[in-house]
C-alpha cells in the first residue's frame, strides 16, 4: 500500500524541496500538496509527476490562516483518505521582517556573533496583523491553523496498529524569552515569529503526551538559515549578494547555514525513515551543512524542566 504524505506550504521553499526529495526516496508515494494557491499547486503537481510518473500526487486547497478553509480542507481529506502516514506541518509566515540595526552592530562586536547569525536571535522584528478570525496572523498561520488541522484529521492519524507522524517546521529562532502564556499570540511583542515557533515546540511535546497511546507521534525540525521567499525580503538583493561570501565562510564555524531549501530539508527527510516510537519527544532535529557543503542531522534536547513545567502542556 502506498504511504500517504500531506505537506502544507508545498508550492515553494522548504515545502517544495521536501516534496521533491520525498519522491526521490519513495517514488510510489501518495503525496498530497496542501497549498493556498491552487494554480501554483497545479504547476508543482505537473512538474513532480513529470519526474516521478509512478507517484500519486494530489492537491487540497487550504489556507491555515483561515479556519473555515482549514475545516473545509479537513472534511475533503477525510473523504479522500483512510489514513495519513505523515503530515508535514510546514506552512508559515514571517510578515514584514525588519532588521534591528542596533542589535546587529552590537552583536558584531560580541562573543555571540556566530550564534546571532545562526539563530537571528534579537535581529528580526515583524509587523503582525489580525486575521478575519480575530487572531494574530502569525500565531494562526504558524500554530493554531495547524493545531485545528490535526484535531480535525485525528481519525486519519490515530491508528494504534501502525503509527502516524507529525513533523513540524520550527526554528532555531524559537525562544522562551519571546513567549508568554499570558500573551500566547504575542500581540504585545515585536517577535511573533520566534514566539510562534516556541509555541510549536511546546505543542509537539503536548501531542506526544496526549496521542502517543493512540498511535500518533510528533517531532520538530529546524531547516536552518536559508535564502527563501520568506527571508529574501529582510535585506535588498544587492546586500544578500555582498553577504553570501561571508555566510559561506561562516559555515566553517556554524552548521546552521544550510542556505538552500534542498539542504534545509535534510532533517525532515531523515525523519521520514525513522520509527516515530523510537524518537525522543524532547528533542528537536536540526538540518545542518558543513563548510564543504555536506548535509547531516543534529539534535537539540529541550531543557526538560522548561518544557514540561509549562502549563500549555496541561
Amino acid at each position: 500500500m502506498r504511504k500517504a504524505v500531506l505537506v502544507t506550504g508545498a508550492s515553494s521553499g522548504v515545502g517544495l524541496a521536501l516534496c521533491k526529495r520525498l519522491l526521490e526516496e519513495d517514488h510510489e508515494l501518495h503525496l498530497c500538496l496542501a497549498c493556498r494557491n491552487r494554480s501554483k499547486a497545479e504547476a508543482v503537481r505537473a512538474a513532480l509527476l513529470a519526474s516521478h510518473p509512478l507517484a500519486e500526487v494530489s492537491i487540497v486547497q487550504v489556507d491555515v490562516s483561515d479556519l473555515q478553509s482549514v475545516f473545509r480542507a479537513s472534511q475533503e481529506l477525510r473523504q479522500r483518505f483512510q489514513r495519513l502516514d505523515y503530515v508535514y506541518l510546514n506552512a508559515g509566515i514571517m510578515p514584514n521582517p525588519q532588521l534591528n540595526i542596533k542589535a546587529l552592530f552590537s552583536g558584531l562586536f560580541s562573543r555571540k556573533v556566530i550564534h546571532m547569525f545562526s539563530t537571528a536571535e534579537g535581529l528580526l522584528t515583524q509587523e503582525d496583523q489580525i486575521t478575519a478570525d480575530g487572531l494574530q496572523e502569525v500565531f494562526e498561520t504558524n500554530v493554531f491553523g495547524h493545531f485545528i488541522l490535526i484535531q480535525e484529521l485525528a481519525p486519519l492519524l490515530c491508528h494504534s496498529d501502525s503509527p502516524s507522524q507529525l513533523i513540524w517546521t520550527s526554528s532555531r529562532n524559537a525562544r522562551k524569552s519571546n513567549f508568554c502564556l499570558e500573551d500566547i499570540q504575542h500581540s504585545r511583542g515585536q517577535e511573533p515569529y520566534s514566539s510562534s515557533k516556541y509555541a510549536v515546540d511546546l505543542l509537539s511535546v503536548a501531542v506526544n503526551r496526549n496521542f502517543n497511546s493512540r498511535g500518533l507521534y510528533s517531532s520538530v525540525v529546524c531547516p536552518g538559515t536559508m535564502v527563501t521567499n520568506m527571508t529574501c525580503g529582510i535585506l535588498p538583493p544587492f546586500v544578500w549578494t555582498l553577504l553570501m561570501p561571508i555566510i559561506w565562510l561562516l559555515r566553517f564555524f556554524a552548521n546552521a547555514f544550510t542556505l538552500t531549501p534542498y539542504n534545509g530539508t535534510e532533517a525532515l527527510v531523515w525523519l521520514f525513515h525513522q520509527k516515530p516510537e523510537s524518537l525522543n519527544p524532547l528533542t528537536k532535529y536540526l538540518s545542518a551543512t558543513t563548510g564543504f557543503g555536506s548535509n547531516y542531522v543534529m539534535t537539540q534536547k529541550y531543557p526538560e524542566e522548561e518544557i514540561l513545567g509549562n502549563s500549555i502542556l496541561s
